[in-house]
């Protein structure tokens, strides 16, 4: 039923572009918008979108929303035009450009068999599926943020150049958080790299070595933690074509009324205050403070 439906609300769109009611680059309709428009839920919606995003016929651009790609699928050349394999180099490079652009519930091997001309079936001469390549995309953006050749002066130096590193990494592929995983992590060499770098700048610090890779982990998920709102403020604001700040004076009569109901003295100064929400600076704050509890730790 669900499936039937996600059909006939792609068919529908796909039917309204061809006959020019949207053109190239023109915003379709977002997912809550589908899911009042059809009364359907938003699983539902997304599918449908999902499903002319693998067809070429759409795609998402960060901050506007799901727009029709300038090449339609009709008139995309045909995908097996490339008589030669690519390169593995070559299919996780488009596959992170795919999941820069559009995050990583877009990526599917189908749709970077369109963005590389091939059929589909090439792709697993490299890859064993999305998973292993979603490895070889964690593997490739960690490498591309290597860490300094020579040593920090000292253990909280080394922690810190750490930290900003991988949030360098996590900045540049919103999609990179939330594909790693803490309690079942992606052995990768680029990100076992930040692992030695850590336990290293430990050693000899009076820790045994359970509780020095214990740090490490509590220092990554920390960044990694931070990084997650990345993707998905992302995505919300393709969805609803609202930056944070616009969707915050979307709802500020929401907020000064519940800061004038006397409930919430605290808040309410907080309302009255010009306050802008800087991940960059939250990030350093966090790191500061951490690495201060760090150090009354260590023997």
């Amino acid at each position: 039923m669900t499936e039937t439906t996600s059909a006939r609300i792609a068919a529908d769109l796909r039917s309204r572009i061809a006959a020019g009611e949207f053109g190239p680059g023109d915003r379709v309709p977002s997912t809550r918008e589908l899911t009042r428009q059809w009364g359907v839920a938003m699983a539902t919606a997304t599918r449908a979108l999902s499903l002319l995003q693998d067809e070429g016929v759409l795609r998402s651009v960060r901050g506007v929303g799901t727009v029709v790609a300038a090449r339609r699928a009709t008139a995309r050349p045909v995908r097996r035009r490339a008589t030669q394999s690519p390169a593995r180099d070559d299919v996780v490079r488009a596959a992170i450009a795919v999941a820069d652009a559009e995050g990583l519930a877009t990526l599917s091997m189908r749709r970077i068999a369109a963005e590389l001309g091939i059929p589909t079936m090439t792709l697993y001469q490299h890859v064993a599926g999305k998973d292993d390549l979603v490895v070889l995309m964690i593997d490739r953006a960690f490498g591309a943020e290597p860490l300094p050749a020579q040593p920090a002066p000292d253990w909280r130096a080394a922690l810190e150049i750490a930290a900003r590193v991988e949030w360098a990494a996590f900045r540049r592929h919103p999609w990179l958080a939330p594909a790693m995983s803490l309690t079942r992590p992606q052995l990768v060499p680029s990100a076992l790299a930040y692992t030695e770098w850590v336990l290293e700048a430990l050693d000899g610090r009076g820790l045994d070595t359970a509780t020095a890779f214990t740090v490490h982990i509590m220092l990554f998920n920390y960044v990694r933690g931070m990084a997650v709102n990345l993707e998905s403020e992302a995505q919300a604001e393709a969805e609803s074509g609202l930056t944070a700040d616009e969707w915050m004076d979307a709802n500020a009569d929401t907020l000064t009324s519940l800061a004038a109901s006397g409930d919430f003295p605290h808040f309410e100064r907080i309302a009255s205050i010009d306050f802008d929400l800087d991940l960059d600076a939250l990030f350093e704050l966090g790191l500061r403070c951490l690495l201060d509890g760090l150090r009354g730790r260590l023997p």
